[in-house]
């Protein structure tokens, strides 16, 4: 489905994924934290920086909020369709890992946000969704709809100007853990495995 791009487009991705990482500080949760025995990072400014509200269009071309999509613990990640590396090994792997939360018992939804509206209608994304997981949910939107949704979650995203229809899209590659009550709660980066992902997904599901 993605034409053939240089995979120069990884490197692109590891700045804005730097430039992402300056909202996240490696260490353990407070006393006070619900989730603290849950947590391997702390969010500089607090979790509750972090997400909010957001309207963007599903599928089907309906418009949605955060409230219609988030009914269940979540897995949101920020990407777009004709990522030619990155994106495809991100969300699969989110897949896989709610197929070892199911295995578990877990009850998780896959999320998957685009930050390349010219490009991915409601039909492209829901095409690439569907066909990483059947209960993955793809989302688009309006410019507007998805900076203002980018912007709630803090994550970055640039778009090429210099490469014609086959532009890149510079983004960040986290991984959001977002619970209906709770809001943003986790993050996880691209190197964690899916058994690694459930593992803290689990726990922080458990402690709700």
């Amino acid at each position: 489905m993605n034409p053939i791009i240089p995979a120069a487009a990884a490197a692109a991705v590891a700045v804005a994924a730097t430039l992402g990482a300056t909202w996240f500080v490696t260490r353990g949760g407070s006393d006070s934290d619900a989730f603290a025995q849950c947590r391997s990072s702390q969010i500089a400014g607090g979790a509750d920086t972090i997400g909010g509200p957001f309207e963007l269009l599903n599928a089907k071309g309906e418009t949605v909020t955060d409230k219609d999509v988030i009914t269940k613990p979540s897995l949101v990640y920020f990407g777009y369709t004709f990522c030619p590396d990155v994106c495809p090994l991100d969300v699969s792997r989110n897949a896989e890992t709610i197929d070892v939360l199911d295995e578990r018992g877990y009850d998780v939804t896959p999320v998957f946000i685009s930050v390349d509206p010219a490009r991915d209608t409601p039909e492209v994304v829901g095409d690439f969704a569907a066909n990483l997981h059947e209960r993955m949910i793809g989302l688009t939107g309006s410019d507007e709809q998805v900076r203002a949704a980018s912007k709630a979650y803090k994550t970055y995203f640039k778009r090429h100007e210099d490469d014609g229809d086959y532009y890149l899209v510079d983004h960040s590659t986290f991984t959001y853990l977002v619970l209906p009550e709770q809001g943003f709660v986790e993050f996880f980066r691209r190197d964690e495995t899916p058994e690694q992902v459930a593992d803290k997904v689990g726990c922080f599901v458990d402690n709700i």
